[in-house]
């Protein structure tokens, strides 16, 4: 799943597999590192639904894994929720819950606001731009920062960090980077608390360590910059390449939610995760899992299942994309509130995007968890900055 044949054409991968192994496949997400990759729907559910047997704990496989490896920042264990089980599940579960229950989505459809206008102004009389570099990374940027509570320059270390780790590029320096960059923002809520996520986090009643704090933050930006980013910018995609969206979501009949539906179904921003590892060797569909090897869903391939899939995705939400049972998103509303307004936005002010991609073909950021464009450079019409409002 490392290869460059897998970035190009996944969906591929995902059938062949189907076709060669059911509804679970041997795969190596990095070299000598095995795995099993769930692909069918139905048993990423019985996967998802059953922590007993499947607990997201990775300590005891990580102990064979070079410091060196790749996938590793993005695996070994992390004192959060989606690397735990059993009690300090809950706990780590009851504190982020807490903070996205914090979240004023009003509001923060005004922070989208507020942000996007302004880089729109930046390159609106260009007739051209990379709506990746330009717009969608510095507005989800700006956003996330936002709700943490945090102040751009120790955002943008953060960024960059993440960056390093889901491109599997010098990932070891990218995950001492946000530990040090986040250790600087524990101690700045602490001396100036705000109304925001890391604040919340601070003084929850289940009284984080400074560790654990440091952590709950990790995964709040995994989320809220590099998944959200992919998220609005294969939606845009969709919107601007297919004749089903380009013509509907401007004239109204369909909406950006229905697209980014679609793109959860069949594009998500975190096509290959949801990862546990079985405690003992388990029989599933047949085949043996063994003990404290990684299986992760592919919520990909899953939400493609030819056992599940339907034409018609208009309306559809019961893809995987989320996850499901106790690894459900708990921001859900929020992502879709921040991806909706920094599409329409664009959209309202630029309707006349046309995708520029060089010979006519998006290019994939490496790496084999998620689905994310590198640029999505497009055309339009120059626009006068001052008509932008």
């Amino acid at each position: 799943m490392y290869a460059p044949g897998f970035v190009a054409d996944p969906h591929r991968a995902y059938r062949e597999m189907r076709r060669e192994y059911g509804s679970m496949a041997s795969v190596e997400l990095a070299p000598g590192v095995p795995a099993t990759l769930v692909i069918g729907y139905h048993t990423a559910l019985r996967v998802l639904n059953d922590p007993d047997r499947f607990p997201a704990d990775p300590r005891v496989w990580q102990k064979d894994i070079p410091a060196d490896c790749p996938v590793l920042p993005l695996m070994e264990w992390r004192p959060i929720g989606s690397k735990s089980a059993g009690l300090d599940f809950m706990r780590y579960r009851e504190a982020t819950s807490a903070s996205m229950a914090e979240v004023d989505l009003h509001g923060l459809h005004n922070i989208v606001d507020k942000f996007a206008l302004p880089l729109i102004r930046g390159f609106c009389a260009d007739g051209s731009a990379d709506l990746m570099s330009q717009y969608i990374f510095p507005l989800t940027f700006e956003v996330v920062c936002a709700m943490v509570g945090c102040p751009p320059e120790i955002g943008r270390r953060v960024a960059t960090g993440f960056a390093a780790i889901f491109e599997g590029i010098e990932a070891e320096e990218g995950n001492a980077m946000i530990s040090s960059a986040l250790q600087d923002l524990v101690a700045l809520k602490r001396a100036e608390p705000g109304n925001d996520v890391a604040t919340v986090l601070l003084r929850h009643p289940v009284q984080l360590g400074e560790e654990e704090l440091i952590h709950q933050l990790v995964a709040f930006y995994g989320a809220g910059i590099e998944l959200q980013l992919n998220l609005v910018a294969n939606t845009l995609l969709l919107i601007l390449t297919d004749d089903r969206f380009g013509g509907t979501v401007l004239s109204g009949s369909l909406s950006t939610r229905d697209a980014l539906d679609e793109v959860l179904f069949n594009d998500p921003p975190m096509a290959n995760y949801l990862i546990s590892y079985p405690r003992q060797p388990t029989l599933v569909d047949d085949v043996w899992l063994p003990a404290h090897q990684p299986v992760l869903i592919s919520m990909a391939a899953c939400n493609n299942d030819p056992a599940i899939r339907s034409e018609n995705l208009t309306g559809n939400r019961s893809h995987l994309a989320w996850g499901a049972g106790q690894r459900a998103c708990p921001a859900q509303s929020a992502a879709y509130l921040i991806a909706e307004a920094t599409i329409d936005q664009l959209l309202d002010v630029l309707p006349d995007l046309s995708p520029d991609l060089p010979g006519g073909e998006p290019s994939w950021r490496p790496g084999p968890f998620h689905r994310a464009l590198a640029s999505l450079p497009v055309t339009f019409p120059e626009t006068d900055p001052e008509t932008v409002l």
